[in-house]
This record gives C-alpha cells, sequence and structure tokens, in this order.
C-alpha cells in the first residue's frame, strides 16, 4: 500500500519473498505491517530489532510518498498556530534524527544525505514580513530558537537570493535528509533484521472469532495470519476492505507536486541551505543536496487520488522558486513528479492500538512523514512489545477520533 497507483507492475511476485531465519520465515509472524513506505519500514526494522518475528506486506517496499518528498526535517520552520502538540512529537523525532541516522550507515553502509544545514524562511513582501514576525513570535513564545535577519543578512547567507527579500528566519536546528536514501537503507535495515517482505498487495483485513484482527488476505487470494497487524498504508490506509467502520483511519490523499533540478557544480551550489517563503500566498521552498540536486516543492491539493503532473503546477513551483532565485531558471529540469500525502483531520498522525484487538495504526503523518519516522519507529515497537503508547505518543491515540465515515463501495486500490 505504499502507491497509489495499483495498475503498475510490482517488481516481484507474490512468491518473491525475502529468505531469513527469524521464526516468521516458517510460522506465524507476531507482527505483519500493511505498507512499505518508510513509516512501515521503520515500524517492521524496529519490531524486529524488539525480538519480534515480522513480515511486511507490499507490492514495492520503499516506494510511497518517500519518492516525491524533499526531506526536510523542519519542527521549528514547518509550525502552524494550533499544532503545538505536534510540535512536541516533531521536535522529540528530530531530536533522535542524529543517532537514527548514524544507526542506519553504520548496519547499512548507505549515506542517507543527512545534512544539518539549517533552513532560511524568507519573506519578499511586507505582508510576507508580517507574516513571517508573527511565526518568529509563536516560536519563541514556544521556546523555539529562531533568528530574525534583515534582507541584507539574508542575501549575506544565500548571496542568489533576489534583491527584492525584505527579511527573513535562520532555524539552524532544522536539517535535511534525503527521503529516497532513507527508503532504501530501511530495507536493506529489514533485511538485515530478518523481516519478511510479501511483495503483493494487501487486499482485506482478516478479523476472527471474538472481534480481533487476525492478519490480511493479499491481492493474489493468499492468507496471511500474524498476531497482530499494523496498517501503515499511508494515504491508503483508509481503504483497506475488511476494517471495521468504528476503527477505518480517517485518513486522506493531499496531493504534491515536486520538481528536481540540478545545481552547477563548477562553482559551488546554488544555495547553501534550505530556503522556503511564501509567495503569492503559496508556499515553496528550495532544498539543495550535496549530490547537486535541487528540490522544489511543494503544492498543496484537495484532488483526491489524482497523481497527474499538471503544466500549472510545474508553472507555478517555477515561477515562485524564480522570485526567491532569480538564477533557478537556467538549471536543467531533471525530474517532476506528483505523489499523495497522507492526511488526518488534524494533520496528525494515528499511532497504536485501535478499538479492534490486534489492530494498530502508523499512518496519518500528512507533512511530517520522514521527520517523524524516528518517532514513529520507537513508538510502535513500544506499543507492540507494552501493549501502551509511551506518554509522548499519548496524543496521538487513533481513539482520539470517533467512527469514520463510511468506505465507499467501491473500495480497491485507486487506479
Amino acid at each position: 500500500m505504499s502507491s497509489p497507483a495499483r495498475t503498475a507492475s510490482p517488481a516481484h511476485t507474490a512468491s518473491e519473498v525475502t529468505e531469513s531465519s527469524a521464526p516468521a520465515a516458517s510460522g506465524t509472524p507476531d507482527v505483519l505491517v500493511v505498507g512499505g513506505g518508510v513509516i512501515g519500514l521503520v515500524t517492521a526494522w524496529r519490531s524486529a530489532q524488539r525480538g519480534l518475528a515480522t513480515a511486511l506486506v507490499d507490492p514495492e517496499p520503499g516506494g510511497g510518498a518517500a519518492r516525491v518528498a524533499a526531506g526536510m526535517l523542519a519542527a521549528v520552520t514547518e509550525l502552524h498556530h494550533g499544532e503545538q502538540t505536534l510540535l512536541a512529537l516533531n521536535l522529540a523525532s528530530a531530536r533522535r534524527y542524529p543517532d537514527f541516522a548514524a544507526e542506519l550507515t553504520d548496519l547499512t553502509g548507505q549515506d542517507l544525505g543527512y545534512r544539518r544545514c539549517g533552513t532560511l524562511a524568507v519573506a519578499l513582501d511586507a505582508d510576507d514580513r508580517a507574516g513571517l514576525r508573527e511565526l518568529h513570535a509563536l516560536q519563541q513564545r514556544s521556546g523555539l530558537e529562531s533568528e530574525w535577519l534583515s534582507g541584507r543578512e539574508c542575501r549575506r547567507l544565500e548571496p542568489m537570493l533576489a534583491p527584492g527579500v525584505r527579511g527573513g528566519l535562520r532555524v539552524d536546528g532544522d536539517h535535511q535528509v534525503d527521503p529516497r536514501r532513507l527508503a532504501r537503507a530501511l530495507v536493506a535495515a529489514c533485511e538485515r533484521a530478518g523481516v519478511v517482505f510479501h511483495r503483493v498487495w494487501a487486499e482485506r483485513l482478516t478479523v476472527g472469532r471474538g472481534e480481533r484482527a487476525t492478519g490480511i488476505v493479499t491481492a493474489d487470494g493468499t492468507a496471511l495470519e500474524a498476531g497482530r497487524v499494523v496498517l501503515a498504508g499511508g494515504s491508503l490506509s483508509g481503504r483497506l476492505a475488511g476494517v471495521p467502520d468504528a476503527v477505518l483511519p480517517p485518513v486522506r490523499p493531499v496531493k504534491g507536486q515536486v520538481l528536481r533540478l540540478t545545481m552547477p557544480s563548477a562553482h559551488g551550489p546554488l544555495l547553501n541551505r534550505t530556503v522556503r517563503a511564501v509567495v503569492r500566498g503559496n508556499h515553496v521552498y528550495l532544498v539543495p543536496r550535496e549530490s547537486g540536486e535541487l528540490v522544489v516543492g511543494a503544492t498543496s491539493e484537495e484532488l483526491g487520488w489524482d497523481t497527474t503532473v499538471t503544466a500549472g503546477g510545474v508553472y507555478e513551483l517555477l515561477r515562485d522558486a524564480h522570485e526567491l532565485v532569480p538564477g533557478i531558471t537556467e538549471l536543467p529540469l531533471t525530474e517532476t513528479r506528483a505523489g499523495l500525502r497522507p492526511g488526518s483531520p488534524d494533520n496528525a498522525p494515528l499511532l497504536g492500538p485501535t478499538e479492534l484487538e490486534g489492530l494498530l495504526l502508523a499512518t496519518g503523518h500528512h507533512r511530517n512523514g520522514i521527520l517523524l519516522t524516528p518517532v514513529t519507529g520507537d513508538v510502535l515497537a513500544h506499543a507492540l512489545t507494552t501493549g501502551e503508547l509511551p506518554d509522548e505518543a499519548l496524543p496521538f491515540t487513533p481513539r482520539r477520533f470517533g467512527a469514520a465515515p463510511a468506505r465507499p463501495a467501491h473500495s480497491e486500490q485507486p487506479a
């Protein structure tokens, strides 16, 4: 369930399962994770590390929203009014990232592209400047570190910024990671930990006697049993058949379009840190990678399951990015892509046990999926081994929502 398009041919058949000496390879696993994006992968990895026999179901592990995400670890600059509770979880995960990245790299030998380069949020006109001042005040009230800069000071940090920049916020504590590298490393970590991969779609949750989740049925009709099931299917989490309406996660797809360009290497990088702004009411960010890639995003569109890259979306991103960094239009455009974020009613994740015994959720991370990867893995592993949520995750229990709206009559994966 890591991808919104079921029409693509899976890279592997259902019979191609990772071989392992773990108990799950020959018997019923303790945990079955449905969904192989970064959230499902980190849940499976941490669960296996805790000694739980673990399996994962996804036609293409490592896919999903990670292919589109920019990888900003921006707990401070992503702060929004009314989201102070989520801020605590974001900060807890951000503090874990240095050790988390080092552990994954040491284990797999793969560089995650983790950079402590900081973020510069800038304003281009008086209204944007006033909005950024309000954000700065909110950050200060929340005990966060950020520094107000004049337009001249912003351009001193980033000389390629447009002359019209009126001011900005320097946030050294906001970092970045490459989500695609992160996903690949998590797949490798799961393999090393003995997680069994079933590379096939999950079709339906099975509920046994006593109203308990007992496993899933795959698209090819195979029944997979497990002690517990973790639904981590991203934007598709609310569309798995067989999940009772009372515990169906209220997750919706939120479309985002992203561009990738290549920066020249001869004269140094175009930007040294992540730059973000609001241009004409649209949020735009530019994330420079050490590899020379520049990620520009992201639109936010409530368009259901549509993942079409549109001329308008590309135009708006390039136009707004050009307002910030005029030289960007001279760069080669190497990729355009659209993906779906899993949004929830309060823009916060659903973590841990549901009212259905044996079913846990790890979904609804919206724009913070990459940032919340470390803490999600820890929270779910704790819940699976103790039966309880740690204190930091209590506000994000799936039980905070009542019964979800009834599933549409056609509940197959979106085409």
